[in-house]
């Protein structure tokens, strides 16, 4: 089993650098993937969804052939489905979702692992402050657009909070995350061929045509992590899975729709070193493994997001932190602990002020499993922390 957790934080990462979700792809070249570094525009098989505006929910589906139009638009009462063909005779068929508030859930008929509803009962937890409540989350950054995942529990927290706190409060901004990955991946100097073992050279060379590029020479300027988290993605888009529908990204569009604060624990810079900052050498060990075991991240994420829709806390921690603590002790603080640790005295703060209100708490779901997880640390703290 690979590092899951940490390997899908670079996802997520390399996604926004990427521009992956950046836009609502009403036509198909809108479903791209735009580059750094001179890479060209890559049409993906992505399953898209945009939000619904008056009443109207658009879908669509990536077209390798251009000429087709990809729209297809669900009106009417909720719960109401259209079919559209497009002018090349694809049909395709959508179903709104039946729930009006998740307006990122409608499902194309024949989308890429998966065509229905998935009802999920993720984990939430409460914590009660002197004045406020802290209601904690965990996000899996990307996710397939059909997973039904806001409960009643999860409802309620965000309708009682007036802040929300994510792990970076503009990671919806994939504009911000591009000059700073410019001056934290790029390496001109130093090629990326001299940096790994030249039998990774022909598996890279592989990745980069799947990638759209000509081939290797395309990533010789970039850093290590950077080429990494950018590979990671590519699995999770063929499986469906989209970082426009992950967790923290649907609960940022709903919060600045319905105007909350949004704080965010890390900046984009921040975070972004987290990987950059790592030594060389565990840069180049964790591209070998993501170029040796591309064909296992769909199976680990399929995994992981099972565990996470079952509300299965125990799973996601061996899943998440089982490894990189066993394998990688200082990595794991580093990334893990160290984080946990310093969002819990933010939180303590809150729970202490009088004036904070109720606060929902959305971070990456391996911050909220373990023995070293957000939540122990706030009972390290003399904090009450209750499951919903």
């Amino acid at each position: 089993m690979g590092m899951v957790s940490w390997k899908r934080a670079g996802a997520v990462i390399g996604a926004v650098v990427l521009g992956v979700g950046s836009c609502c792809p009403i036509h198909a070249q809108d479903a791209r993937m735009n580059g750094v570094a001179g890479f060209p525009n890559t049409t993906t098989g992505i399953l898209r969804s945009a939000q619904d505006d008056g009443g109207e929910l658009l879908v669509a589906q990536a077209n390798l052939d251009p000429t087709h139009d990809d729209k297809a638009v669900v009106n009417g009462a909720p719960g109401a489905a259209r079919s559209a063909q497009d002018d090349g005779g694809v049909a395709l068929v959508a179903q709104a979702n039946p729930d009006p508030t998740h307006d990122d859930k409608a499902v194309v008929n024949g989308a890429p692992k998966g065509s229905g509803i998935v009802k999920a009962t993720p984990a939430i937890w409460r914590v009660k402050g002197a004045h406020g409540t802290v209601y904690l989350f965990g996000s899996i950054h990307v996710m397939k657009p059909n997973v039904d995942w806001q409960t009643a529990q999860v409802k309620a927290a965000m309708a009682a909070a007036g802040t929300l706190y994510v792990e970076v409060a503009n990671l919806d901004d994939p504009m911000a995350a591009l000059p700073i990955a410019a001056q934290l991946g790029m390496d001109a100097e130093h090629p990326l061929s001299t940096k790994v073992e030249k039998s990774d050279l022909p598996l890279l060379d592989t990745a980069a045509k799947e990638m759209g590029l000509p081939g290797e020479a395309m990533l010789e300027p970039m850093q290590p992590w950077l080429v990494s988290t950018s590979l990671s993605v590519l699995p999770m888009i063929k499986a469906g899975y989209d970082p426009k529908s992950g967790i923290d990204m649907v609960m940022l569009a709903q919060a600045k729709r319905e105007n909350k604060s949004v704080v965010g624990f890390e900046t984009m810079e921040e975070q972004m070193h987290l990987l950059a900052d790592a030594p060389e050498a565990e840069q180049v060990e964790l591209l070998h493994q993501e170029l040796t075991e591309m064909d296992k991240d769909t199976a680990e994420m399929n995994e992981l997001v099972s565990a996470w829709e079952k509300g299965d806390v125990d799973k996601i921690a061996a899943l998440e932190n089982g490894e990189l603590k066993a394998k990688h002790p200082a990595e794991y603080k580093r990334l893990a602990v160290d984080r946990n640790v310093k969002w819990a005295e933010t939180l303590d703060g809150l729970l202490k002020d009088p004036t904070a209100g109720d606060v929902l708490v959305v971070v990456g779901a391996a911050h909220l499993a373990g023995p070293d997880s957000l939540m122990e640390q706030l009972k390290k703290r003399g904090w009450k922390v209750e499951r919903e």
